[in-house]
């Protein structure tokens, strides 16, 4: 089977679905040209861009777009040549989704229950296409690591307000005033759209005197190794597609609490969710006076659940199928 992938975006949640699909069938990656020239870069790199994509949707039996973005949207304004199958994540769902000709569309999988529910209210004709498939993590890239509770918090984004970041600040402020003694490790850098929301919370840590006591990391280029430095990971995002860092930091030995974002009980039991900064306050104390014991098993209970739900040998394999099901149907 010729099946092509386009791929603009990050291959952060990818890499591992691309190989698999390369060790199974014949598999090319659409590439965009463009050329410098002063006088005609702007038509002749749109040239470029409608006959490479035309070519490449001819030259293959199914293409799948890892996101619901540009790419498809530009790909399904062409006649239906081949079968298309796409991936939406979360933001696709807010900035392409109405730029898209769904009809042209074979299969969408989207990685949660809430997303399929969400996508359906606004196009409920193309219902019967969805397939839920959850975001995954490589298992082997963690291990799990063992060491006494150590009051260590930590969260890992891109420093954009929709991962609420200086409303943790806050909550870990009044944590401080209760029970002394904790950091929060705040891993991430600067995203390049939001340098202001960077600086306030720089100046928030400054305000509130906590110095000594929240430490920024930037860019992190070891996931394990700075899972290994907490205790607790907290997402505390407003909206999540099924946010990949805690399963890693799962993964490796560290419990998990959660903002109640839309979709998070499709990742967490609810006992590890919150609504409410005191709720957060609540959690946090009553997994840090549980004795080493009740901890091990609560972290068992989470690491069991994403080795059965969020394996990626087991997504990868999945994601696979829809794409054969589909290459199969267009070459009958």
């Amino acid at each position: 089977m010729r099946v092509g992938v386009a791929i603009e975006e990050t291959w952060s949640f990818f890499t591992e679905v691309f190989e698999d699909l390369k060790a199974n069938h014949e598999t090319s990656l659409f590439k965009r040209r463009f050329t410098r020239s002063p006088w005609l870069q702007s038509w002749l790199n749109n040239y470029l861009f409608h006959h490479d994509m035309e070519r490449f949707l001819r030259e293959h039996d199914v293409v799948f777009f890892e996101w619901a973005s540009e790419l498809l949207a530009y790909a399904t304004r062409f006649p239906k040549t081949c079968g298309i199958v796409t991936r939406l994540h979360r933001y696709e769902l807010y900035h392409w989704a109405d730029q898209i000709n769904w009809d042209r569309v074979d299969r969408i999988i989207v990685v949660s229950q809430a997303k399929k529910e969400e996508f359906t209210q606004r196009f409920p004709e193309q219902a019967e296409k969805i397939v839920v498939i959850p975001e995954a993590v490589s298992l082997n890239k963690f291990s799990l690591q063992e060491k006494p509770f150590g009051f260590d918090i930590g969260i890992l984004c891109w420093l954009t307000p929709r991962k609420r970041v200086y409303e943790l600040i806050l909550a870990f402020y009044e944590l401080n005033r209760k029970v002394s003694g904790y950091t929060l490790h705040i891993g991430g850098g600067r995203h390049p759209r939001f340098g202001d929301y960077y600086e306030a919370l720089r100046h928030l840590v400054t305000d509130l005197k906590l110095e000594d006591r929240v430490i920024f990391y930037g860019d992190v280029t070891d996931a394990p190794a700075w899972y290994s430095k907490i205790d607790i990971f907290i997402s505390n995002s407003y909206s999540e597609g099924l946010q990949v860092s805690p399963m890693e930091a799962i993964a490796s030995g560290v419990y998990c609490l959660s903002h109640r974002w839309d979709g998070a009980a499709e990742l967490l039991p609810e006992e590890n969710l919150f609504q409410t900064e005191n709720e957060l306050i609540c959690k946090i104390l009553d997994y840090a006076q549980a004795s080493p014991e009740d901890q091990k098993a609560r972290k068992q209970r989470l690491l069991n659940q994403v080795q059965d739900r969020f394996d990626m040998q087991k997504i990868k394999v999945q994601i696979r199928s829809v794409v054969e099901e589909v290459g199969e149907r267009a070459t009958r």
